[in-house]
This record gives structure tokens, sequence and C-alpha cells, in this order.
């Protein structure tokens, strides 16, 4: 089948990439024509596993193709997917500018019928409203439906969530657009769970919001458990045997990040509020993971009579591990106050360096290794949760470091040993 895919974001690029995987002819578009042309190069604009490996033999088998020129991408294809950009807006709402562009750029362009498909995540309701918007600005006389498509993949195994998902949703107002997804997605051989269009949209805010709720709790009970001398780790492992809970998301940390938790819970608390709800648990889940990113840093703020003239050694920038995504990151919170409270900041992550170079080009100093980071440090503060960061032994940080004091937000090192290796150690729940 012949597919178009708007915006090649972490949604539309995987998705994109997926389809031609499996066969389909795909069009990947977007406006930036440096990075149309490094993905015709090959070269993937975001960190992912095996991304780049499959744009590279997709499109050399010519089943897949990036381009700026959507005029000729819309025109006569099967299908269209919208995988654009929702933003969190100043009150929590989502920005659907984006996808009004790729509406009205569809309805004035495409010169056959088609379904639309919108992955991007919207408020409920918003696909109804595309329909109507495509309708309006409709050139040509063809039929033109609107499916909604939620995404579910996880950054760092964006790939592996979409190829081997647990299950597809699909959201649709008529059989023969059922029929079309159902097409589209059968090389995939998932299960397809078919709903109408707004369940689809609340099916996608109602999981993620689900699993940030679960972070959260865990957060909770994690600051609990250290004021009552209990450990988290303890707790967790307790409450993972019981299949109700489940083992998934029961690492208590520094809060979550990334590009959808929490956007995802502001927008569902704000269409709560629009429709004169009050979400008391989402809003709770807020709350929490604003409270948690900064935990480390009034710790250590307690701890020290100053920050002013001491060498931090920061391990760690993403949000999590195996993506450079730098949205929401705990990073972002902690790294200002460091500077602001004048801190001499060693920056060290795999991939993120440059990204977060981007934000902050001067006063902090990027390494290329922990043990430069480390080296003469007088504490260290762990973000994320890197290999690089988890295979530095106990010692090394008494070996490396002026004064072994160390801030772990990802929970990675046994305490017993971290305190037999002769360093102060403070970690999350424990």
């Amino acid at each position: 089948m012949k597919i178009a895919v708007a915006g090649t974001g972490y949604v539309g690029l995987v998705a994109g990439v997926c389809f031609a995987e499996v066969g389909h002819n795909v069009t990947c578009v977007d406006v930036d024509e440096k990075k149309v042309a490094l993905m015709k190069s090959g070269v993937s604009p975001i960190y992912e596993q095996d991304l780049e490996e499959l744009m590279q033999k997709n499109h050399a088998a010519g089943r897949l193709d990036y381009t700026t020129d959507y005029v000729s991408a819309y025109k006569d294809a099967d299908a269209i997917f919208i995988g654009v950009g929702t933003p969190e807006q100043p009150d929590g709402s989502a920005n659907l500018s984006y996808i009004a562009t790729a509406a009205r750029q569809i309805a004035e362009n495409v010169e056959r019928d088609c379904l639309v498909v919108v992955k991007s995540t919207v408020p409920v309701g918003t696909n109804d409203k595309v329909e109507q918007f495509i309708q309006d600005f409709l050139v040509h006389d063809v039929k033109i439906e609107v499916a909604s498509n939620p995404e579910f993949l996880a950054q760092g195994t964006a790939v592996h969530d979409t190829l081997k998902a647990a299950r597809i949703i699909v959201g649709t107002e008529s059989k023969e657009a059922e029929a079309k997804l159902m097409e589209i997605y059968e090389p995939f051989h998932l299960p397809i769970v078919s709903v109408r269009r707004r369940s689809a949209e609340m099916i996608k805010y109602a999981c993620n919001d689900f699993l940030a709720l679960k972070i959260s709790y865990m957060n909770d009970i994690a600051n609990l458990c250290e004021l009552v001398g209990a450990d988290i780790e303890d707790v967790a492992k307790g409450m993972s045997y019981d299949e109700r809970i489940g083992a998934r998301f029961l690492n208590a940390g520094i809060g979550f990040g990334g590009s959808c938790f929490p956007k995802d819970t502001k927008a569902l608390d704000y269409l709560a509020r629009q429709n004169g709800y009050e979400l008391r648990t989402v809003k709770a889940a807020i709350d929490v993971n604003k409270e948690q990113k900064t935990m480390l840093f009034k710790k250590a703020s307690k701890r020290l009579i100053t920050f002013s003239g001491l060498k931090v050694a920061v391990l760690g920038l993403t949000f999590k591990a195996g993506t450079d995504d730098l949205r929401e990151a705990p990073s972002l919170e902690n790294v200002p106050l460091l500077l602001e409270a004048g801190a001499d900041i060693y920056a060290y992550d795999p991939v993120g360096a440059d990204n977060f170079r981007k934000r902050y080009p001067e006063g902090i100093h990027y390494v290329e290794s922990p043990k430069e980071a480390l080296q003469g440090a007088n504490v260290c503060f762990i973000f994320t949760e890197w290999k690089q960061i988890k295979e530095i032994e106990p010692v090394c940080y008494k070996e490396f470091m002026r004064t072994p004091l160390v801030y772990d937000g990802r929970n990675l090192y046994n305490r017993k040993r971290m305190e037999e290796a002769g360093v102060e150690y403070y970690s999350i729940g424990r």
C-alpha cells in the first residue's frame, strides 16, 4: 500500500520506517530540508536503537523515501498518517497547530479517496475536528475518512515497540476505514483492538497516565520509606509478585520525563477541567513528579554549606537511557539550580551531551568519560541509568573523587557496597 507520513519525529519516523519494513511503500514528509537530506543519506536525526539500520535497508530497497514536497506525497496516497508534534501549551493543553497544518495540506492536495490516520497524541474529540477541518478545505471531489491510531512506543525501544507491539489500537467510524487499517497492519501479525475514534483517543491518555500514576505512587512510597526506615527496593520486590500489580514501573527515582508522560498527564488534567471534572489522581501524579525531580538537590543542599567553587560531577543528562532526548529530563531541573548556586559542573552523557550543549553552550564542562567528570569532584549527581554509569565500580568514586559524596537518582548501586568502598551515598527510598 502507498503510505505518506506527515512528520519525522519519534512517532512519524519510526512509524514510517516500520511500515516500510513490513512491505509498504512509504514517503515521509517534513518541512526541514536539512533534516530530509540527512535522512536521505541514511542518517537518523534521532538516537534510537535499530532505526538507522532499517532506514538504510528500506531506502535502498526503494520502499522508503523522504521529502519536503507534501503535494506529491499526498496527492495519490492510499493512506496518510499524521505523526506531527502536539507540544504542551502554558495552560497544559495540547498545541494542535501542527495537526491543523498537516490536515489542511492534505485537504488541498489529495486527489483520490484516502484514509487519514492520526497517530499523534491528541485530546479526545480531535479526530472529529480533523475530519471536519479536512472537509472544510477539501479541493477535489474525493472521499476522506479520518481514523485514530495512537502509538505506544517507548523511547529507546521504539522500533521494537512498533514491530512487536502488545496490541494495535484503531479507532474508526466506518467499516471501510476499519478494513483499510486492518489491511495496513495485517503484515505486522499483531493483536488489533478496534474501537470508536474517541475511545481510541482516550485509551492513549488512559494508558500513559496510568503508568505515570504508578511511577509517582512508587516515588511517594519511597519518600515515606526513607522516613520510616524501610527500603523501597524490598517493597517493590514484594509488590512485584502480585499479578494484579506487575513488576514493571515499580522503580523509584527522581521522577518521570520525556515527551509523553509529563505532557499527557497535563493534557488529560486540562481536558477534565474543561469538562468540569477534576482528575484528582492525575493531578496528584503531576504534583509528586514536580517535587521529586529536585529531591536530590534539596538533600545535597542540607548536607553542604555551599556549592560555590565546588566541582560537581553530573552523570547522565537525558531523561532516560537509550535516547538522546532531553525533554523533561531531571538534569534540566537540577543543572540550573547548581549553576545558580555557583557549582563548577563537569557533565557526562554518552549520547545526550550535544543536545544539552545547545541549551547550555557555556558554564558547563562536557567530558568524554565518567572518570573525567569524577576526577577531583566534591560531589556527584546521577540522573540517568546509562550502562556506562552502572558499570562504574563503587571503589572508583572513592579513588577518583576528592570527596566521595554521591547522590544517585536512579538507585543504581547497592548501598552496602558503596558504604564499604568508603562512599557517602544517598539514593531514593533506601
